[in-house]
């Protein structure tokens, strides 16, 4: 998935389960209980506790409580393998 990361516009493709955990425990602008279950569903699909669909689910609840935006501006369909 690729999301809008500023207020100018800039965006960031986020395409796999490492890439949504670097994101979430080094850029994140906020911490909160969101961001914490999404990084505990994202450890837990990379231990096949999980299926990667609830961590998806949990990345993209995270991403729009931090402010973060879904870019549908291109045809990008993508999201967190």
């Amino acid at each position: 998935m690729t999301v809008v990361v500023s207020p100018n516009g800039n965006t960031q493709k986020i395409s796999t389960i490492e890439q949504a955990c670097y994101w979430l425990r080094k850029k994140w602008p906020v911490s909160d209980r969101k961001r914490d279950f999404a990084l505990d569903q994202i450890d837990a699909a990379m231990h096949c506790l999980v299926p990667v669909g609830t961590a998806r689910k949990a990345f993209i609840s995270a991403a729009r409580t931090a402010g973060f935006m879904p870019d549908h501006t291109g045809a990008d369909t993508a999201a967190i393998c």
